[in-house]
């Protein structure tokens, strides 16, 4: 179901942040907040000036907001579960100008074709649920339960969603854990979707990657490029209160690119 905001409210749970890229994002005090991983999936994505895109699993719908600042695609349509959220995407795109480049679809990834957009897409984003859901400790709250854990759709069913809307050669850009990396290729490959680009983020030189980027393109060739992990300080110091952000990463967050 495609939904329009005409009124900007904003609930006593709720507050507003100024994010990357001057984006001011309306979140629940008590929910999932903008983090650094649906920044790098942002930056990670390559520009396609004219390329229509869908988010699954929206969230705030910050991903597919900071890609549409950078002019990486010229529409929308974020895809959410959570009937609470996808309400906050709509008065999100409002607060920011967006409302003519944006629409919300509240609905199951798994529910979905190239009817509910009226066209097949050129890209497709996700930060999908990474835990399984008898996996990490209960969440007080259902909604960052639902976001965190495979409760509405596994990497395979986000896997599939992406490549039933993708045209032949689209791309989907994917941000998830290093150990469960193998299940993302495997979901990906069984849904036509080849892997042709991997960043490892670390958070220093010593420590082992804490995200994982893909990009796979529908129907694309077997080849995959492993690009130089980013390591986002310098130091390995994790106690320094002086450690500072490693030129790339500073670079990265300045122009939201990869």
């Amino acid at each position: 179901m495609q939904e329009k905001f005409d009124n900007l409210k904003i609930l006593p749970d709720e507050r507003i942040d100024t994010v990357n890229e001057n984006i001011r994002l309306i979140q629940k005090k008590d929910g999932l907040t903008f983090g650094s991983d649906v920044f790098l999936l942002s930056a990670f994505v390559k520009p396609s000036k004219h390329a229509v895109c869908a988010d699954l699993g929206s969230g705030t719908g910050i991903a597919g907001f900071l890609c549409l600042a950078r002019e990486k695609f010229s529409y929308l349509h974020a895809v959410e579960i959570q009937e609470q959220f996808a309400d906050l995407i709509g008065r999100n795109a409002c607060l920011n100008g967006l409302s003519d480049r944006v629409s919300v679809h509240a609905c199951d990834v798994r529910n979905i074709s190239p009817a509910t957009f009226g066209r097949e897409l050129d890209i497709v984003i996700s930060n999908p649920p990474y835990m399984k859901t008898d996996s990490g400790k209960r969440n007080a709250s259902d909604a960052k339960y639902i976001a965190r854990h495979e409760v509405c759709g596994n990497i395979y069913d986000f896997c599939s969603a992406a490549a039933k809307i993708l045209k032949f050669g689209g791309k989907f850009y994917c941000v998830y854990r290093p150990d469960r990396l193998a299940d993302l290729i495997d979901a990906a490959r069984k849904a036509s979707l080849e892997p042709k680009r991997v960043m490892f983020v670390h958070p220093d030189k010593s420590s082992e990657p804490s995200v994982v980027l893909v990009e796979a393109v529908k129907g694309g060739a077997s080849s995959m490029h492993v690009s130089p992990p980013l390591f986002i300080y310098d130091s390995d110091d994790r106690s320094s209160p002086n450690r500072k952000m490693s030129e790339k990463a500073l670079s990265v967050y300045d122009t939201c690119m990869l």
